[in-house]
């Protein structure tokens, strides 16, 4: 194969190639080639690729077309700028790099047959009648949701009811939304998937319960995130399931402490994109380390991405399944955290050589969800909706972001740091001082608020973990409304 120089950077010809009759963005074709270029051992750590200006003009595109990959593969640890030195590939990736992802293939759709140790608090999906508390968890910014065009989809959708539509729906999804679901997730997730993978259910915990049933049995030990997401470490415990909890550091979950205690686990349960509750992704060197671990033992990962689309820094990460050679990883999402709780569907992606295992579990376990809900969002998807809904609220949610930490330092500097991830729905304020977060939790909630502490989300009390408190930012609509709020919390916090 030969090279051709771009600006005196050794480039494969192929790896600059473009292809504009896709509906692939430009912006992830580049991203795409170069770590399919990473994984070849075409590009090596320390190797240095075009700077923004060169490979746009190169390329004939915007510079923030090539600055968006740029930023997306930096997220991911493919590549670090060096300053003037330029953009290098990354040191320290694993031998064992992912093959190149291939390109989706056409979607065609088919016919298909027809005791807890975590305290449940309202994020888990309790609101209170009167709506959310300030702060709930959870809950996307219900004010901002496109309620007429919901409505008139929905009125549609029952004028066109049919006698056939009202007979028991299929457990496994309604193939519209599915075919919708496959398509997105495509575009937007980097999955290759295809519709009969594509499992509609009434929720994570619906989906995390098909999950147990069709693949795992009672003994089975399971790695959890620890700290990690309440809901999930009780239900796998309401199934019989031993939970070994592995620490999470700046880089997510630490793989390697999964391997020295619990090697021959039967899975392990991820939240990659923004790590629940610390909000730090998990780094590529510990996502193919974890690949790589499922692979060698035949144990099955669980992508929690409940919040993925969410990322303020750059695009969106990659999913971790994108990364999925061996086909290993289930990849869990949820409509509740984008569109609205009260939706309850949520979809899982299952191995394409699990497909008919999961159709025979959904039938003896699963009532499937309301046909009528299903129509309204595969209508919201086809139109163009859902994926415009997404990008108005990533915007919203950086505003709403920046105002509601600037109104609460203003009145808590003294007393917490707020730290600011680079995705996600809430923020985590780390408390100064004495103070216990599992108290000042517990008052917030007392008084009208919402908070969860972090050690709350710990499988069994551990000493050395900051206190912190986690507080969602998504209704918070202006910097006066935080302030005011943070006052309220002013006046709870302890005496130090």
């Amino acid at each position: 194969m030969t090279f051709r120089l771009v600006h005196d950077y050794p480039v494969l010809r192929p790896l600059i190639t473009l292809d504009s009759a896709t509906d692939e963005p430009y912006y992830r074709q580049i991203y795409g080639r170069l770590r399919s270029a990473v994984a070849a051992g075409m590009l090596r750590p320390g190797d240095r690729i075009p700077s923004v200006r060169a490979l746009a003009a190169e390329l004939g595109l915007a510079r923030g077309t090539v600055e968006t990959a740029y930023s997306l593969l930096a997220a991911e640890g493919y590549v670090e700028a060096r300053g003037q030195a330029g953009t290098v590939i990354a040191a320290g990736l694993p031998a064992r790099a992912p093959n190149a992802p291939g390109k989706p293939g056409p979607i065609i759709a088919q016919a298909v047959p027809a005791a807890p140790r975590y305290p449940i608090l309202p994020e888990d999906g309790h609101a209170e009648p009167r709506g959310p508390r300030p702060f709930q968890m959870g809950i996307p910014a219900l004010d901002a949701f496109p309620r007429k065009i919901w409505a008139r989809l929905a009125a549609r959708a029952a004028r066109a009811t049919q006698a056939v539509d009202m007979l028991y729906p299929s457990p496994a999804g309604m193939m519209a939304l599915r075919v919708e679901v496959a398509r997105y997730l495509q575009l937007s997730r980097g999955l290759d998937c295809r519709p009969e993978q594509v499992f509609i259910t009434s929720g994570y915990r619906d989906s995390l319960s098909l999950i147990t049933r069709t693949l795992l049995k009672p003994g089975d030990k399971v790695w959890v995130e620890d700290p990690g997401y309440a809901p999930t470490g009780a239900l796998l415990r309401e199934a019989g399931m031993q939970l070994v909890g592995v620490p999470v550091d700046a880089e997510g979950m630490q793989v390697e402490h999964g391997l020295q205690h619990a090697a021959r686990a039967r899975a392990a349960v991820v939240t990659p994109a923004h790590q629940s509750p610390t909000c730090v992704a998990l780094s590529l060197p510990r996502r193919l380390a974890l690949l790589e671990w499922a692979a060698r033992q035949q144990a099955w990962i669980v992508e929690d991405d409940y919040d993925g689309e969410y990322r303020y820094v750059s695009r969106p990460l990659p999913a971790l399944k994108s990364l999925d050679r061996d086909d290993r990883v289930l990849y869990a999402g949820t409509f509740s955290k984008v569109l609205f709780p009260a939706i309850r569907l949520a979809y899982l992606v299952v191995p394409r050589s699990q497909v008919q295992r999961f159709e025979d579990s959904a039938r003896l376990f699963s009532g499937g969800a309301p046909a009528l809900m299903q129509h309204i969002v595969a209508d919201f998807m086809a139109e163009g909706h859902f994926a415009r809904h997404i990008q108005r609220m990533r915007r919203l949610y950086a505003q709403r972001r920046t105002l509601t930490i600037a109104g609460l330092e203003a009145v808590l500097k003294a007393h917490v740091r707020i730290d600011s991830p680079p995705g996600g729905m809430h923020l985590l304020l780390r408390l100064q001082g004495r103070r216990s977060d599992r108290v000042l939790a517990e008052k917030m909630r007392q008084h009208g608020m919402f908070s969860r502490a972090l050690s709350e989300c710990l499988l069994a009390p551990r000493p050395g973990v900051a206190p912190m408190i986690m507080l969602s930012f998504t209704n918070i609509d202006s910097r006066r409304q935080a302030g005011e709020l943070g006052r309220r919390i002013l006046a709870l916090l302890e005496p130090s």
